[in-house]
């Protein structure tokens, strides 16, 4: 593969989490969404370091920091959406609107 193919297919990747976290009121669907958005990133992060520096280690601690970033985001978002819903049956970003006061 090629350096402007991976690249094109990070944009996609981000792209469709873009517009997946734009369009969905559900709070799943946005963390999906922005859990696409930072895939893409790390794509592009890892396609960098592939072709710009590969004998370079500091690329892979950053892609690996990407990651459990992304996974302890992730876990931390699905827990605050659980106890949402389970103090008070939200599920939609509209109806979240309420708990701010």
């Amino acid at each position: 593969m090629t350096f402007e193919l991976i690249l094109v297919l990070a944009a996609g990747l981000f792209c469709t989490g873009l517009f997946g976290a734009l369009s969905q009121q559900s709070i799943v669907m946005i963390m999906m969404g922005i859990e696409l958005m930072i895939g893409g990133i790390i794509v592009s992060a890892a396609d960098f370091w592939h072709f710009l520096a590969p004998a370079a280690g500091s690329g892979q601690v950053v892609i690996v920091a990407a990651v459990v970033a992304m996974a302890v985001e992730m876990a931390m978002g699905f827990a605050v959406t659980t106890a949402i819903y389970r103090a008070r049956q939200v599920d939609m970003t509209d109806m979240a609107e309420d708990l701010k006061g």
